[in-house]
Protein backbone atom coordinates (compact mmCIF):
# COMPACT_ATOMS: atom_id res chain seq x y z
CA UNK A 1 0.00 0.00 0.00
CA UNK A 2 1.61 3.27 -1.06
CA UNK A 3 1.09 6.83 0.10
CA UNK A 4 -0.40 9.16 -2.50
CA UNK A 5 -0.51 12.29 -0.33
CA UNK A 6 -0.81 13.30 3.29
CA UNK A 7 -3.54 11.30 5.07
CA UNK A 8 -4.37 9.15 2.05
CA UNK A 9 -3.51 5.61 0.99
CA UNK A 10 -4.28 3.40 -2.00
CA UNK A 11 -5.55 -0.13 -1.42
CA UNK A 12 -4.31 -3.10 -3.46
CA UNK A 13 -7.40 -2.98 -5.69
CA UNK A 14 -6.89 0.70 -6.47
CA UNK A 15 -9.33 2.44 -4.12
CA UNK A 16 -8.21 5.61 -2.39
CA UNK A 17 -8.87 5.88 1.36
CA UNK A 18 -8.44 9.41 2.68
CA UNK A 19 -8.98 11.26 5.95
CA UNK A 20 -10.25 14.78 5.51
CA UNK A 21 -11.50 17.47 7.93
CA UNK A 22 -15.27 17.89 8.18
CA UNK A 23 -15.58 21.13 6.20
CA UNK A 24 -18.62 22.47 4.34
CA UNK A 25 -16.61 23.87 1.44
CA UNK A 26 -14.68 20.69 0.69
CA UNK A 27 -14.79 19.67 -3.01
CA UNK A 28 -16.00 16.14 -2.18
CA UNK A 29 -19.21 17.13 -0.38
CA UNK A 30 -21.40 16.56 -3.46
CA UNK A 31 -19.91 13.09 -3.93
CA UNK A 32 -20.76 12.42 -0.26
CA UNK A 33 -24.35 13.57 -0.88
CA UNK A 34 -24.53 11.26 -3.90
CA UNK A 35 -23.37 8.32 -1.75
CA UNK A 36 -26.12 9.18 0.74
CA UNK A 37 -28.69 8.48 -1.96
CA UNK A 38 -27.49 4.90 -2.52
CA UNK A 39 -26.10 3.40 0.71
CA UNK A 40 -26.46 -0.17 1.91
CA UNK A 41 -28.00 1.24 5.12
CA UNK A 42 -29.35 4.76 5.55
CA UNK A 43 -27.85 6.91 8.26
CA UNK A 44 -29.32 10.34 8.93
CA UNK A 45 -26.42 11.33 11.17
CA UNK A 46 -23.76 10.63 8.54
CA UNK A 47 -25.66 12.42 5.79
CA UNK A 48 -23.63 15.58 5.02
CA UNK A 49 -26.73 17.76 5.34
CA UNK A 50 -26.93 16.67 8.99
CA UNK A 51 -23.27 16.02 9.76
CA UNK A 52 -22.03 19.41 8.57
CA UNK A 53 -24.46 21.41 10.77
CA UNK A 54 -23.66 19.07 13.69
CA UNK A 55 -19.94 19.72 13.33
CA UNK A 56 -20.31 23.20 14.84
CA UNK A 57 -21.68 21.76 18.08
CA UNK A 58 -20.09 18.32 18.25
CA UNK A 59 -17.43 18.06 15.55
CA UNK A 60 -14.20 18.94 17.29
CA UNK A 61 -11.50 16.56 16.11
CA UNK A 62 -13.77 14.78 13.62
CA UNK A 63 -12.46 13.70 10.25
CA UNK A 64 -14.29 11.91 7.45
CA UNK A 65 -12.80 8.65 6.20
CA UNK A 66 -13.56 8.55 2.47
CA UNK A 67 -13.30 5.58 0.13
CA UNK A 68 -13.30 6.54 -3.54
CA UNK A 69 -12.04 5.77 -7.01
CA UNK A 70 -9.61 8.72 -6.84
CA UNK A 71 -8.32 11.37 -4.46
CA UNK A 72 -11.16 13.37 -2.90
CA UNK A 73 -9.99 16.62 -4.50
CA UNK A 74 -10.01 15.23 -8.03
CA UNK A 75 -12.97 15.96 -10.36
CA UNK A 76 -15.40 13.13 -11.06
CA UNK A 77 -14.95 11.48 -7.66
CA UNK A 78 -17.16 8.42 -7.07
CA UNK A 79 -17.39 7.53 -3.39
CA UNK A 80 -17.95 3.99 -2.15
CA UNK A 81 -17.74 4.80 1.54
CA UNK A 82 -17.84 7.63 4.08
CA UNK A 83 -17.41 7.36 7.84
CA UNK A 84 -16.96 10.35 10.19
CA UNK A 85 -14.49 9.30 12.90
CA UNK A 86 -12.31 10.52 15.73
CA UNK A 87 -8.85 9.20 16.51
CA UNK A 88 -8.80 8.46 20.24
CA UNK A 89 -5.38 8.16 21.83
CA UNK A 90 -6.39 7.92 25.50
CA UNK A 91 -9.77 6.13 25.50
CA UNK A 92 -8.72 3.96 28.44
CA UNK A 93 -6.07 6.19 29.99
CA UNK A 94 -3.39 4.30 28.10
CA UNK A 95 -1.70 5.05 24.76
CA UNK A 96 -3.86 2.58 22.82
CA UNK A 97 -4.93 4.28 19.61
CA UNK A 98 -8.58 3.80 18.62
CA UNK A 99 -10.51 4.88 15.53
CA UNK A 100 -14.02 5.58 16.82
CA UNK A 101 -17.17 6.27 14.83
CA UNK A 102 -18.49 9.77 15.51
CA UNK A 103 -21.34 9.85 17.99
CA UNK A 104 -22.87 12.70 19.96
CA UNK A 105 -26.04 13.74 21.74
CA UNK A 106 -27.94 14.12 18.46
CA UNK A 107 -26.19 11.29 16.60
CA UNK A 108 -26.94 7.80 17.86
CA UNK A 109 -26.68 5.53 14.81
CA UNK A 110 -23.20 4.73 13.53
CA UNK A 111 -23.33 2.58 10.40
CA UNK A 112 -20.81 3.93 7.86
CA UNK A 113 -22.28 4.96 4.51
CA UNK A 114 -21.31 2.16 2.09
CA UNK A 115 -22.22 1.92 -1.57
CA UNK A 116 -25.05 -0.62 -1.81
CA UNK A 117 -23.60 -1.90 -5.11
CA UNK A 118 -20.19 -2.78 -3.59
CA UNK A 119 -20.52 -2.78 0.19
CA UNK A 120 -18.00 -5.56 0.87
CA UNK A 121 -15.32 -3.85 -1.22
CA UNK A 122 -16.05 -0.51 0.43
CA UNK A 123 -15.91 -1.94 3.96
CA UNK A 124 -12.67 -3.83 3.34
CA UNK A 125 -11.00 -0.73 1.87
CA UNK A 126 -12.31 1.50 4.69
CA UNK A 127 -10.98 -0.72 7.47
CA UNK A 128 -7.69 -1.47 5.72
CA UNK A 129 -7.09 2.19 4.96
CA UNK A 130 -7.83 3.29 8.53
CA UNK A 131 -5.40 0.72 9.86
CA UNK A 132 -2.63 2.44 7.91
CA UNK A 133 -3.84 5.97 8.55
CA UNK A 134 -4.59 5.69 12.28
CA UNK A 135 -4.16 2.26 13.84
CA UNK A 136 -5.21 -1.41 14.03
CA UNK A 137 -8.41 -1.19 16.07
CA UNK A 138 -11.80 0.39 15.34
CA UNK A 139 -14.92 1.08 17.36
CA UNK A 140 -18.24 1.08 15.55
CA UNK A 141 -20.80 2.93 17.65
CA UNK A 142 -24.57 2.35 17.81
CA UNK A 143 -24.60 -0.21 14.99
CA UNK A 144 -27.34 -2.81 14.46
CA UNK A 145 -26.59 -6.39 15.45
CA UNK A 146 -29.05 -7.73 12.87
CA UNK A 147 -29.74 -6.83 9.26
CA UNK A 148 -27.62 -6.04 6.18
CA UNK A 149 -24.74 -4.26 7.88
CA UNK A 150 -24.46 -6.82 10.70
CA UNK A 151 -24.34 -9.60 8.12
CA UNK A 152 -21.72 -7.76 6.07
CA UNK A 153 -19.52 -7.13 9.11
CA UNK A 154 -19.86 -10.73 10.33
CA UNK A 155 -18.90 -12.05 6.91
CA UNK A 156 -15.87 -9.73 6.77
CA UNK A 157 -14.70 -10.79 10.24
CA UNK A 158 -15.15 -14.50 9.47
CA UNK A 159 -13.44 -14.27 6.11
CA UNK A 160 -10.40 -12.54 7.60
CA UNK A 161 -10.44 -14.52 10.88
CA UNK A 162 -10.44 -11.38 12.97
CA UNK A 163 -11.64 -10.70 16.51
CA UNK A 164 -14.38 -8.39 17.68
CA UNK A 165 -16.13 -7.58 20.96
CA UNK A 166 -19.57 -6.11 21.62
CA UNK A 167 -20.43 -3.62 24.32
CA UNK A 168 -23.58 -1.90 25.56
CA UNK A 169 -26.02 -4.14 23.70
CA UNK A 170 -29.41 -2.42 23.85
CA UNK A 171 -32.66 -1.94 21.94
CA UNK A 172 -34.87 0.99 21.04
CA UNK A 173 -38.32 1.32 19.54
CA UNK A 174 -38.60 0.81 15.78
CA UNK A 175 -41.55 0.87 13.41
CA UNK A 176 -40.98 -1.55 10.54
CA UNK A 177 -43.50 -1.73 7.71
CA UNK A 178 -41.27 -3.61 5.28
CA UNK A 179 -43.26 -6.10 3.22
CA UNK A 180 -46.65 -5.05 4.63
CA UNK A 181 -49.42 -4.41 2.14
CA UNK A 182 -51.88 -1.55 2.55
CA UNK A 183 -54.24 -3.64 4.69
CA UNK A 184 -51.45 -4.72 7.05
CA UNK A 185 -50.19 -1.16 7.30
CA UNK A 186 -53.64 0.10 8.23
CA UNK A 187 -53.86 -2.53 10.98
CA UNK A 188 -50.44 -1.71 12.45
CA UNK A 189 -51.85 -0.07 15.60
CA UNK A 190 -54.23 -2.96 16.29
CA UNK A 191 -51.92 -4.07 19.10
CA UNK A 192 -53.13 -1.16 21.26
CA UNK A 193 -55.47 -2.51 23.90
CA UNK A 194 -59.03 -1.25 24.23
CA UNK A 195 -57.99 0.36 27.54
CA UNK A 196 -55.12 2.22 25.85
CA UNK A 197 -57.40 3.39 23.04
CA UNK A 198 -59.95 4.61 25.55
CA UNK A 199 -57.29 6.53 27.47
CA UNK A 200 -56.09 8.18 24.24
CA UNK A 201 -59.65 9.23 23.38
CA UNK A 202 -60.21 10.59 26.88
CA UNK A 203 -56.88 12.48 26.79
CA UNK A 204 -57.84 14.02 23.44
CA UNK A 205 -61.23 15.07 24.79
CA UNK A 206 -59.69 16.61 27.91
CA UNK A 207 -57.09 18.44 25.85
CA UNK A 208 -59.88 19.91 23.70
CA UNK A 209 -62.01 20.91 26.66
CA UNK A 210 -60.32 24.31 26.88
CA UNK A 211 -60.66 24.94 23.15
CA UNK A 212 -60.29 23.01 19.90
CA UNK A 213 -56.85 21.53 19.23
CA UNK A 214 -55.57 21.26 15.67
CA UNK A 215 -53.06 18.80 14.26
CA UNK A 216 -50.53 20.44 11.96
CA UNK A 217 -47.65 19.04 9.93
CA UNK A 218 -45.15 21.66 8.79
CA UNK A 219 -43.13 20.75 5.70
CA UNK A 220 -42.99 23.93 3.66
CA UNK A 221 -39.41 25.30 3.70
CA UNK A 222 -40.80 28.80 4.19
CA UNK A 223 -42.63 27.75 7.37
CA UNK A 224 -39.94 25.53 8.89
CA UNK A 225 -37.73 28.27 10.44
CA UNK A 226 -40.61 29.54 12.58
CA UNK A 227 -41.65 25.97 13.43
CA UNK A 228 -38.19 24.96 14.69
CA UNK A 229 -37.89 28.18 16.67
CA UNK A 230 -41.25 27.36 18.23
CA UNK A 231 -40.02 23.87 19.07
CA UNK A 232 -36.84 25.20 20.65
CA UNK A 233 -38.88 27.60 22.80
CA UNK A 234 -41.29 24.82 23.81
CA UNK A 235 -38.45 22.55 24.90
CA UNK A 236 -36.76 25.39 26.79
CA UNK A 237 -39.95 26.00 28.79
CA UNK A 238 -40.03 22.38 30.00
CA UNK A 239 -37.90 20.21 32.26
CA UNK A 240 -34.88 20.38 29.94
CA UNK A 241 -34.89 24.14 30.26
CA UNK A 242 -35.04 23.86 34.04
CA UNK A 243 -32.06 21.49 33.99
CA UNK A 244 -30.13 23.64 31.51
CA UNK A 245 -30.00 20.86 28.89
CA UNK A 246 -32.43 22.30 26.32
CA UNK A 247 -31.29 23.11 22.79
CA UNK A 248 -31.77 26.80 23.58
CA UNK A 249 -29.15 26.59 26.33
CA UNK A 250 -26.40 25.97 23.75
CA UNK A 251 -26.33 28.41 20.81
CA UNK A 252 -24.29 25.90 18.80
CA UNK A 253 -27.00 23.25 19.15
CA UNK A 254 -29.69 25.74 18.21
CA UNK A 255 -27.71 26.77 15.13
CA UNK A 256 -27.20 23.11 14.24
CA UNK A 257 -30.91 22.31 14.39
CA UNK A 258 -31.85 25.35 12.33
CA UNK A 259 -29.25 24.53 9.67
CA UNK A 260 -30.19 20.84 9.49
CA UNK A 261 -33.89 21.70 9.28
CA UNK A 262 -33.18 24.16 6.46
CA UNK A 263 -31.06 21.67 4.50
CA UNK A 264 -33.51 18.77 4.80
CA UNK A 265 -36.46 21.10 4.33
CA UNK A 266 -35.07 22.18 0.96
CA UNK A 267 -35.00 18.49 0.03
CA UNK A 268 -38.58 17.95 1.26
CA UNK A 269 -37.23 15.52 3.86
CA UNK A 270 -38.22 17.03 7.20
CA UNK A 271 -41.53 17.39 9.04
CA UNK A 272 -42.52 19.00 12.33
CA UNK A 273 -45.81 17.63 13.68
CA UNK A 274 -47.64 19.83 16.18
CA UNK A 275 -50.70 19.93 18.36
CA UNK A 276 -51.81 23.57 18.57
CA UNK A 277 -54.53 25.61 20.24
CA UNK A 278 -55.09 29.28 19.49
CA UNK A 279 -51.61 29.61 18.02
CA UNK A 280 -49.96 27.95 21.01
CA UNK A 281 -48.00 24.72 20.55
CA UNK A 282 -48.93 22.00 23.03
CA UNK A 283 -46.65 19.29 21.62
CA UNK A 284 -44.24 18.92 18.70
CA UNK A 285 -42.27 16.09 17.07
CA UNK A 286 -39.31 16.83 14.79
CA UNK A 287 -38.57 14.14 12.19
CA UNK A 288 -36.20 13.73 9.27
CA UNK A 289 -36.43 11.36 6.29
CA UNK A 290 -33.70 9.57 4.36
CA UNK A 291 -35.12 7.70 1.39
CA UNK A 292 -37.79 5.41 2.93
CA UNK A 293 -36.74 5.78 6.57
CA UNK A 294 -38.11 8.33 9.03
CA UNK A 295 -36.05 9.40 12.04
CA UNK A 296 -38.14 10.78 14.93
CA UNK A 297 -35.37 12.84 16.47
CA UNK A 298 -36.99 15.23 18.95
CA UNK A 299 -40.24 15.52 20.88
CA UNK A 300 -41.41 18.04 23.46
CA UNK A 301 -44.66 19.20 25.02
CA UNK A 302 -46.16 21.96 27.14
CA UNK A 303 -45.74 20.86 30.75
CA UNK A 304 -48.80 22.86 31.83
CA UNK A 305 -51.04 20.37 29.97
CA UNK A 306 -48.91 17.29 30.62
CA UNK A 307 -51.75 15.61 32.53
CA UNK A 308 -53.58 15.35 29.19
CA UNK A 309 -50.63 13.53 27.55
CA UNK A 310 -50.04 15.86 24.59
CA UNK A 311 -46.74 14.15 23.74
CA UNK A 312 -48.41 10.75 23.50
CA UNK A 313 -51.23 12.20 21.40
CA UNK A 314 -48.77 13.85 19.01
CA UNK A 315 -46.74 10.65 18.68
CA UNK A 316 -49.90 8.63 18.08
CA UNK A 317 -50.87 11.02 15.28
CA UNK A 318 -47.38 10.77 13.77
CA UNK A 319 -47.63 6.98 13.82
CA UNK A 320 -50.97 7.08 12.04
CA UNK A 321 -49.46 9.33 9.37
CA UNK A 322 -46.47 7.03 8.90
CA UNK A 323 -48.52 3.88 8.39
CA UNK A 324 -50.72 5.75 5.89
CA UNK A 325 -47.72 6.92 3.85
CA UNK A 326 -46.51 4.25 1.38
CA UNK A 327 -43.28 6.20 0.85
CA UNK A 328 -42.14 5.33 4.41
CA UNK A 329 -41.00 1.75 5.08
CA UNK A 330 -39.57 2.16 8.58
CA UNK A 331 -39.11 4.67 11.39
CA UNK A 332 -36.41 4.92 14.04
CA UNK A 333 -37.49 6.40 17.36
CA UNK A 334 -33.92 7.61 18.10
CA UNK A 335 -34.99 7.08 21.72
CA UNK A 336 -33.16 5.70 24.75
CA UNK A 337 -33.78 2.03 25.60
CA UNK A 338 -36.97 1.32 27.54
CA UNK A 339 -38.45 4.72 26.69
CA UNK A 340 -42.16 4.27 27.21
CA UNK A 341 -43.55 6.74 24.68
CA UNK A 342 -42.41 5.20 21.37
CA UNK A 343 -42.54 1.67 22.75
CA UNK A 344 -46.25 2.17 23.44
CA UNK A 345 -46.97 2.58 19.73
CA UNK A 346 -44.11 0.85 17.86
CA UNK A 347 -43.83 -2.89 18.33
CA UNK A 348 -40.46 -3.64 16.72
CA UNK A 349 -37.08 -3.14 18.39
CA UNK A 350 -33.78 -2.09 16.85
CA UNK A 351 -30.95 -4.07 18.46
CA UNK A 352 -27.74 -2.04 18.67
CA UNK A 353 -24.27 -2.27 20.17
CA UNK A 354 -20.82 -0.73 20.12
CA UNK A 355 -18.43 -3.14 18.39
CA UNK A 356 -14.65 -3.13 18.81
CA UNK A 357 -13.03 -4.56 15.68
CA UNK A 358 -9.55 -5.84 14.93
CA UNK A 359 -8.39 -4.94 11.42
CA UNK A 360 -6.50 -7.03 8.88
CA UNK A 361 -2.91 -7.57 9.98
CA UNK A 362 -3.89 -8.29 13.57
CA UNK A 363 -3.62 -6.42 16.84
CA UNK A 364 -1.60 -7.95 19.70
CA UNK A 365 -3.18 -5.48 22.15
CA UNK A 366 -6.76 -6.29 21.16
CA UNK A 367 -7.48 -8.48 24.25
CA UNK A 368 -6.29 -5.67 26.54
CA UNK A 369 -8.38 -3.08 24.68
CA UNK A 370 -11.44 -5.34 24.94
CA UNK A 371 -10.98 -5.82 28.70
CA UNK A 372 -10.57 -2.10 29.27
CA UNK A 373 -13.64 -1.29 27.18
CA UNK A 374 -15.67 -3.90 29.04
CA UNK A 375 -14.80 -2.24 32.37
CA UNK A 376 -15.67 1.17 30.92
CA UNK A 377 -19.01 -0.15 29.60
CA UNK A 378 -19.91 -1.66 32.98
CA UNK A 379 -19.36 1.69 34.68
CA UNK A 380 -21.48 3.43 32.05
CA UNK A 381 -24.30 0.90 32.55
CA UNK A 382 -24.45 1.82 36.23
CA UNK A 383 -24.68 5.52 35.39
CA UNK A 384 -27.29 4.83 32.72
CA UNK A 385 -29.43 2.87 35.20
CA UNK A 386 -29.48 5.89 37.48
CA UNK A 387 -30.51 8.15 34.58
CA UNK A 388 -33.25 5.72 33.51
CA UNK A 389 -34.73 5.82 37.00
CA UNK A 390 -34.78 9.60 36.88
CA UNK A 391 -36.46 9.53 33.46
CA UNK A 392 -39.12 7.09 34.67
CA UNK A 393 -39.80 9.33 37.66
CA UNK A 394 -40.21 12.35 35.37
CA UNK A 395 -42.70 10.47 33.19
CA UNK A 396 -44.69 9.54 36.30
CA UNK A 397 -44.61 13.09 37.63
CA UNK A 398 -45.76 14.71 34.39
CA UNK A 399 -48.39 12.19 33.42
CA UNK A 400 -47.07 11.90 29.83
CA UNK A 401 -47.34 9.43 28.15
CA UNK A 402 -50.79 7.99 28.74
Amino acid sequence: MRQIRSRSVVTPDGLVVALRPLEANAPWIEAWRDLGRRPLVDNLFYDPDFALPASGAFGRGVQVALVGDRAPEEPGLHLLGAWPVRARRLRWGLPLILTMGWMHEFGIFGVPLLDAAEPARALDALFLGLRHLIGPRLMLTHVPTQGPFAELLSSWLDRNRLRHARFWAHERALLDLTGRDSVARTAYLAHLSSRKRRKLRQAWERLNADGPVSVETIRDPADLPAAIDDYIALESAGWKGRRGTAIADDPRQAAMMRAAIAAFGARGDVRIDCLRRDGRTLAAVVSFVTRKRLWSLKISYDASVARHSPGALAFHQLTQDIVADPAIASADSCAPPNYTLPETFWTERLALAHILVETRGGDPLFPLAARLERARAAANVRVKGWRDRLRARRQTDTGDPV
